[in-house]
C-alpha cells in the first residue's frame, strides 16, 4: 500500500462472509442429489468440459467465440500494489457504489506507517481513492477506517449502477401537503434512535437451524445414495467398459453374464460383481446394496473394476459383508 513516498507492506483479508441459506434439490424418495448436465442447445447432447469455450453475445444475438489466446492478448494491469490516487470527502461517494470489503493488516515493519495512514484518514474525515487488483482485474476502491483497522472497499464502475430514471412509476408520485409532511416528521421523531447492529438478527436462519436440529434429533435423516463422480461426458462410456470387463471375467470362469453367480467359495469379489450385474433379480437387502454400490463402481480403477467395487460394497454395507462371510465359511 503506497501513498506519496510512503510504502506499507500489508495483507488483505475478506471482511465479510456470506451466510445465505443453501438448499440442495434432491429426489424426494431417497434424497439423491439432482444433477444438472452441460448440454448443447442445438441438439441436446452433453458437452465435455474440455470442449466448452467462452463467447461474447452481441446486441443482435450473434456470438463471438474467444479463445485462451484471445484472453492472453488483453492488457494485463494486475498489480500487488494498492496505490492511493487522491483523498476525497467521504460524503462524495454514494453508498450505492460500495461493493466488497477487505480488512488491511500491516505486515512486518509496516505497523508504524500503517498507524500514520489510519490516523490521517480518521482525522481528515476523508477516504483514500485507490486502484487495486482483485482476482486479476484492476478496480476502483477506497480506504476508510473502521474501529482500529483500515478497510479497503471496492467500488462499482459507473455503468454498473442502474439509472433510477428507468423506473416506470416515478412520474406518478405527487407532492405531499405540508400537513402530511409535518405528520410524517412527527412519526420519524417518535421512532428516532441509534443504530445498534447487535439488536438485529436473521430470525429466518435461526428458525431453519432449529427446525433442522429438531428433525435430526427425531431421527428424520436421509442417507442419500452416493453419486457418480462425473467430470466429463465420458462416464457413460466408462460404465459400459467396466460392464464389459465384468462380462469377460465371468465368461473366463464359465459363468453366464446374467446369472446369480457361482455357489462355490468365490469370495467377496464374486458376490459384489453378481449383485452389480443383475440388480433386477435380487430382492430385499441385496437389491438395496446393488443400488448403492452402482455409483461407486464408476470411480473404480479401470484395471481392476471388480476388486474396487467389492471393497466399497463390503465397507459400506453390513448385509453384503455378512453374506460374504457366510459364503467363505
Amino acid at each position: 500500500m503506497s501513498f506519496g513516498l510512503v510504502n506499507v507492506p500489508v495483507r488483505l483479508y475478506s471482511a465479510t462472509e456470506n451466510h445465505d441459506l443453501s438448499f440442495h434439490q434432491v429426489r424426494r424418495s431417497d434424497g439423491s442429489r439432482i444433477r444438472y448436465k452441460r448440454v448443447a442447445q442445438a441438439d441436446g447432447e452433453e458437452v465435455p468440459y474440455k470442449e466448452i469455450a467462452k463467447a461474447y453475445e452481441t446486441e443482435d444475438g450473434k456470438s463471438v467465440i474467444l479463445t485462451d489466446e484471445d484472453f492472453a492478448s488483453l492488457p494485463n494491469r494486475s498489480s500487488k500494489e494498492i496505490a492511493v490516487e487522491k483523498f476525497v470527502p467521504i460524503e462524495q461517494i454514494d453508498p450505492i457504489l460500495y461493493d466488497r470489503a477487505y480488512y488491511i493488516e500491516p505486515d512486518g515493519m509496516g505497523a508504524k506507517a500503517y498507524g500514520l495512514l489510519r490516523e490521517a484518514l480518521r482525522e481528515s474525515e476523508r477516504v483514500a481513492v485507490v486502484t487495486v487488483s482483485v482476482r486479476t482485474r484492476m478496480t476502483m476502491a477506497v480506504l476508510r477506517v473502521i474501529d482500529e483497522a483500515i478497510v479497503l472497499q471496492t467500488l462499482l464502475w459507473p455503468d454498473e449502477v442502474r439509472d433510477a430514471g428507468q423506473l416506470n412509476n416515478l412520474d406518478e408520485v405527487t407532492e405531499p401537503k405540508d400537513s402530511e409532511v409535518a405528520m410524517a416528521r412527527m412519526l420519524i421523531d417518535s421512532m428516532a434512535g441509534d443504530f445498534e447492529l447487535e439488536e438485529h438478527e436473521d430470525d429466518y436462519q435461526v428458525a431453519i437451524e432449529a427446525l433442522v436440529r429438531s428433525k435430526i434429533e427425531g431421527g428424520e435423516v436421509t442417507e442419500a445414495p452416493e453419486a457418480e463422480e462425473e467430470e466429463t461426458g465420458e462416464v457413460v462410456d466408462l460404465l459400459a467398459a467396466l460392464q464389459r470387463s465384468v462380462d469377460r471375467a465371468k465368461s473366463a470362469r464359465g459363468e453366464s453374464g446374467d446369472g446369480e453367480g457361482s455357489s462355490s467359495d468365490a469370495g467377496s469379489d464374486d458376490e459384489s460383481t453378481t449383485t452389480k450385474k443383475s440388480p433386477a433379480k435380487k430382492t430385499g437387502t441385496k437389491k438395496s446394496a446393488a443400488q448403492k454400490s452402482t455409483p461407486k463402481k464408476t470411480t473404480a480403477k479401470k484395471s481392476a473394476p471388480k476388486k474396487s467395487t467389492a471393497k466399497k460394497t463390503t465397507a459400506k454395507k453390513t448385509t453384503a459383508k455378512k453374506a460374504t462371510t457366510k459364503k467363505a465359511g
